[in-house]
């Protein structure tokens, strides 16, 4: 168990290393690359396509919270919304938590934090570790995968920021600290 541990937390260090590698490359942008890609796309519409990439309208579900009650992103509209994707048994996951909590009580924001339930050894693990840290934000669980499998989350956390109107305006891979969600949510 212990190695399985190691080797996971290691692949997400790995993963966030590679993502915080390219993500200056986006930011500052390609001017080329932009004006190739809007070519390619065509012009802008008012009704972007539903996606995965910034820009597009975020896949929209329905998800049941730990509480029973259900949960829509598209009844979220016109609030900025951070999706997280995570579990128990993620070292990493984990470690976000209380600056998830504390970015949630000090923000205008809406935290989707969807538990990856079909991994989990139940749900009592999933309600005893929403208790230990004191989480007021919706917890949803995805018992099937169905959800992770739509916004392809590999690996574990996996944060995706999606704006007022619903289109996803970044995705971070790896565990976040309170001044990164802040830098995300100026840019919604």
């Amino acid at each position: 168990m212990k190695k399985w541990v190691v080797v996971l937390f290691v692949t997400s260090l790995f993963g966030w290393a590679v993502y915080d590698l390219t993500e200056p490359e986006e930011e500052t942008g390609d001017k080329e690359g932009e004006e190739a890609q809007m070519v390619a796309e065509g012009p802008a519409t008012n009704d972007p396509e539903t996606g995965l990439d910034q820009g597009q309208q975020a896949p929209d579900f329905s998800l049941e919270r730990l509480n029973g009650e259900e949960t829509k992103l598209s009844d979220l509209r016109g609030k900025k919304v951070m999706l997280n994707f995570w579990a128990t048994w993620c070292p990493p996951c984990r470690a976000e938590m209380p600056d998830m909590e504390k970015f949630y009580q000090n923000e205008d924001v809406e935290i989707l934090a969807v538990n990856l339930t079909g991994t989990e050894s139940s749900v009592g693990d999933v309600e005893e570790f929403a208790e230990e840290f004191g989480l007021s934000f919706q917890i949803l669980k995805d018992t099937n995968s169905e959800v992770s499998t739509i916004y392809e989350v590999n690996p574990v956390p996996t944060s995706v920021f999606i704006d007022e109107e619903g289109r996803i305006q970044s995705v971070m891979l790896g565990a976040m600290n309170y001044d990164m969600m802040l830098q995300r949510l100026e840019e919604l």
